[in-house]
């Protein structure tokens, strides 16, 4: 049987002149196929790959912003709301030991460590507290200096009448807070205290290092925004330390905008004390804090408030401290500088030769005495001055910058015990 012109057989054999198999059409079939199942398979795991890259990066920008609003405290084991009622003898109004606006403070004993605390304690019926909270427990995160109060934890629990209960836990400042020094504050035994020049020159540069470390080592920088004498503390070196960043803002990367930690825009310190333009809506600022310890030093050495009854139409500590520069520098210092200077007034005079100006002649006493001051110290005194000044400068552009102010404080320093050596 002949089996030549027979197309559909095939097998290339050459003594049956059978033709050779056409197998391309075959191969060709299959690579095609082959290479569909690559493309459907490439195109299922890219699609994979690409909705797992999105949930994770959804996922952790999630994670990253909760960690920006919620405050972190593994620092040291969180507290209950029972440790700390128990350890404050149930927040009794004998261990209140300071109040502000966004809560009341206490003190107490950690039982663990048995070490004195004062609690923060936040009162949320203020519609502020609660970001005050928030903002502080953020400040604190990163931040580690000696001239700042340290915070040991935060509670965030329920009471026990079943209400929001938030409070923080600080290391405990045994002489309190600066403006009961400035200010004719009593101790316990109902003395009044004084701080002397060196004391205050000290406290000076603590909060210049405090300031100078959150503007320039932290990242991103932090601006405290309520520096004033009753949120410096001092322990029981007298070591000044800053404290309350209840209205502390985060400076952003982003065109150095601050984050607002607080619920309002406008609110960004205390009167007096706060830059001018904050009053006109500015952002917070590294300046803005720069021009609140400039009033700050003014305060120190003037003894005399920003608020003080004699400020008012446009006059303020600053051009009372610039008017008097550099001929009436006496006029305006803190008289309390030299109470140890003063002697006491007799006491044992008759009521009708007593009737004489008490403040005339404490004053005429206190002119005698900075008279007879080497001409250095007086220096010292006025390049002090000019450091406040420099820094509560209308613009906060020509406002000085905390490394200048420290730098310059340590030569004042300096050169004050250098006077103080040669007697």
């Amino acid at each position: 049987m002949s089996v030549i012109g027979n197309k559909n057989l095939c097998g290339g054999v050459p003594e049956l002149h059978l033709q050779a198999c056409d197998v391309k059409v075959m191969k060709k079939g299959k690579s095609h196929a082959f290479k569909l199942t690559i493309i459907i398979v490439g195109g299922v795991l890219f699609f994979i790959l690409f909705s797992s890259f999105i949930v994770f990066y959804r996922r952790r920008k999630s994670i990253k912003e909760s960690s920006s609003t919620l405050p972190k405290t593994n620092q040291l084991s969180n507290v209950s709301y029972k440790e700390l009622y128990q350890m404050t003898n149930g927040f009794s109004p004998s261990n209140l030991i300071g109040s502000g606006g966004f809560g009341f403070v206490h003190k107490g004993i950690l039982d663990q460590q048995k070490i004195m605390v004062a609690v923060k304690v936040l009162n949320l019926q203020e519609k502020r507290a609660f970001k005050s909270f928030i903002a502080e427990c953020n400040a604190f995160r990163n931040i580690r200096h000696r001239n700042l109060v340290k915070i040991l934890t935060c509670c965030s629990s329920m009471d026990y009448n079943g209400n929001d209960f938030k409070a923080l836990v600080y290391e405990f400042m045994e002489n309190g807070d600066l403006d009961k020094w400035l200010h004719q504050d009593i101790d316990n035994e109902n003395r009044p205290r004084h701080l002397s020049l060196l004391q205050r020159l000290n406290i000076a540069i603590d909060i210049a290092f405090a300031l100078q470390y959150l503007h320039d080592h932290c990242e991103p920088p932090i601006i405290h925004c309520d520096l004033k004498p009753s949120n410096v503390l001092l322990d029981n070196d007298m070591i000044a330390k800053v404290s309350d960043f209840g209205l502390a803002r985060i400076l952003s990367a982003r065109n150095d905008i601050s984050q607002n930690q607080t619920s309002t825009v406008g609110i960004k310190g205390t009167i007096g004390y706060a830059a001018p333009e904050y009053g006109m809506g500015g952002e917070a600022s590294t300046q803005g804090d720069v021009y609140s310890y400039g009033i700050f030093v003014l305060e120190m050495f003037t003894g005399k408030r920003p608020t003080d009854k004699m400020f008012k139409d446009g006059f303020n500590l600053h051009n009372f401290v610039k008017m008097a520069l550099p001929e009436k520098i006496v006029q305006i210092m803190d008289p309390n500088l030299f109470t140890g200077e003063v002697n006491e007034l007799p006491m044992e005079t008759e009521e009708d030769d007593y009737n004489y100006d008490i403040e005339a002649v404490e004053e005429r006493v206190i002119i005698e005495n900075v008279s007879q001051m080497n001409s250095n110290v007086q220096k010292c005194f006025l390049s002090i001055f000019n450091i406040g000044l420099g820094c509560s400068l209308e613009s906060p552009k020509e406002r000085m910058n905390m490394e200048d102010v420290t730098r310059e404080l340590h030569r004042i320093k300096n050169a004050f015990l250098e006077v103080g050596s040669h007697g």
